[in-house]
């Protein structure tokens, strides 16, 4: 192979190489700052391309993600002269990369030292108690100063956050103090309610024993009161059934009597009869009749004249 024709071919090669080496692929969530001659030219969004080799110049890759920036803690003074220590967190995503390119030097310290100041102005309006309980507030107003400040950087703020606020170590002490005091009145106050619950079951408890034992004595009661009732039920029925069967047994006998034609005299001695049985009883006074007495005089008159 003459020499001519290799060095058309490493003409050719280093054609090809340098075409190659002028042709970029942004990925997706990058862009490309583009210079020709030292001037701004354009930017590169996701896709293919090719700059112009020895005039184009790559002067800048930018991330189009969202970033976080956690900054070491800064002293701060609060309204009442307390020293601070408070370090942010910072949440931004680049939305123009033209600017943040060209809009200012150093743009994560220019952010830094931003917040830091914001943070100084807003705690030192402040006082101690306000500063611990207020981190959204403080939070929201930091992220809306920074967030217009960094507009010209092409540079949006999305959150700010207090990741710690660190108060002196005598003011720690004091508030652990006030803290541990809080616990334990909070603990007493559990305490004496769980006392007070207590004593309402217990009282509940008693209550609905005697309750129980009340409504026992009641039916208890009823119980005892439907069996005297149906004991007098029953006697006064056995009673009843006695004088019935009596008086049927009585009705009995005048009927029989009736049927036989008895006549007087039998009559009066049946009524004897029925005399000599009450005598029999435990009564200590006993009334005759007169027809009775009448019939006994007859008797001793028939025993006299037998004689």
């Amino acid at each position: 192979m003459s020499p001519f024709v290799i060095f058309v071919i490493l003409i050719l090669l280093a054609i090809a190489g340098l075409i190659f080496a002028n042709i970029r692929v942004v990925p997706q969530s990058k862009a490309v700052v583009i210079e020709r001659l030292g001037t701004y030219r354009s930017t590169w969004q996701t896709g293919l391309h090719v700059k112009i080799p020895f005039v184009d110049r790559m002067a800048k890759t930018v991330s189009l993600k969202e970033q976080v920036v956690d900054f070491k803690p800064q002293p701060v003074i609060t309204k009442d002269n307390v020293t601070m220590q408070i370090d942010t967190v910072v949440f931004f995503q680049i939305t123009d990369p033209k600017l943040y390119c060209y809009g200012v030097e150093s743009p994560i310290s220019a952010i830094e030292n931003l917040s830091a100041t914001t943070l100084r102005n807003i705690i030192g309006e402040l006082e101690l108690d306000s500063t611990l309980t207020s981190r959204d507030t403080i939070n929201a107003k930091i992220r809306v100063i920074l967030d217009e400040a960094t507009d010209p950087w092409g540079i949006k703020v999305n959150r700010v956050e207090l990741k710690n606020i660190i108060p002196p170590r005598e003011i720690q002490d004091a508030m652990e103090k006030q803290m541990k005091a809080e616990r334990e009145r909070r603990e007493a106050i559990l305490r004496a309610e769980g006392e007070k619950q207590s004593r309402i079951l217990v009282a509940e408890g008693h209550k609905e024993s005697k309750i129980l034992e009340a409504e026992a004595e009641k039916q208890s009661a009823i119980l005892r009161a439907e069996a005297v009732k149906e004991a007098k039920i029953r006697e006064a029925e056995g009673e009843a059934q006695a004088i019935e069967a009596v008086q049927k047994a009585s009705a009995e006998a005048i009927k029989l009597l009736n049927e036989a034609n008895a006549n007087e005299a039998v009559l009066k001695l049946k009524a004897l009869e029925a005399f000599e049985k009450a005598a029999d009883g435990q009564a200590t006074k006993i009334i005759i009749p007169s027809e009775i007495q009448g019939i006994a005089g007859l008797a001793e008159g028939v025993i006299q004249a037998t004689k």
